[in-house]
């Protein structure tokens, strides 16, 4: 089945004259990707050729993304991230029960030399703040807050209270399967089943920033379909 072809109009949550916020699918890369020409990147430089993306999510990673339509729009919003001032939210289904209350993990981050990234004292200064929103059978759902931007920062730091990412098989999380909870779940014969995501669960729920005109605005990015189908399945199973 042939793929269908990646519409940046189709991704847009807001358009003015200094800014493109989207809502980035999951397995699409944000820049240029040597395993794959299509990019955000290149996505929004065809539909405005000025472009600029302000910042990155990993591949696998879904949600709110903000581009900059020219030069004055991209330097105002990268000073803002420099100085911590965006306001970031993320949303990410952990694997086990978590009561967290603005839980804050401060634990610098090294990337290392495979590509992962470790927790240790020689890394970056990395802080983010985890509140859980709700709690399933075997999984919870948790707000994240990075202050930083560091690499894989929300990835490790949930992973560092013992509530990995579900999915996140990098770093200790677990994917997630229908029969875990689904009473009576068949599949067909000769089929093997497949995890209900096919990535880590995690997505980037809303970005708060101040514009050229001085004034502060919150973009919203809506679940994917896979995110939303786990949360919906792990919904009929609340504690």
């Amino acid at each position: 089945m042939a793929k269908i072809p990646l519409s940046l109009e189709a991704m847009i949550v807001h358009e003015d004259a200094d800014y493109i916020l989207i809502n980035k699918p999951p397995f699409v890369a944000t820049l240029e990707d040597r395993t794959d020409p299509v990019n955000i990147l290149a996505l929004a430089k065809a539909h405005h050729a000025e472009a600029q993306v302000c910042h990155r999510l990993d591949k696998d990673t879904s949600g709110v993304l903000a581009i900059a339509k020219h030069p004055a729009a991209y330097r105002h919003l990268s000073i803002q991230f420099e100085d911590r001032q965006v306001a970031k939210i993320y949303h990410a289904v952990s694997d086990g029960i978590h009561r967290l209350d603005e839980q804050e993990v401060s634990l610098s981050l090294l990337k290392q030399n495979d590509g992962l990234v470790k927790a240790t004292r020689a890394g970056k200064p990395a802080q983010t703040f985890f509140t859980t929103l709700a709690v399933y059978k075997n999984h919870t759902l948790v707000q994240c807050r990075p202050v930083t931007g560091r690499m894989h920062q929300i990835r490790v730091h949930l992973a560092s209270l013992g509530a990995p990412i579900t999915g996140d098989e990098t770093y200790g999380g677990q994917p997630f399967f229908v029969s875990a909870v689904k009473r009576g779940f068949n599949l067909k014969k000769q089929s093997e089943e497949q995890p209900l995501m096919k990535r880590m669960a995690l997505h980037a729920f809303s970005l708060e920033f101040e514009g050229l005109d001085g004034k502060k605005a919150r973009f919203e990015a809506p679940y994917p379909k896979d995110f939303e189908a786990l949360v919906r399945q792990l919904g009929r199973h609340k504690r």
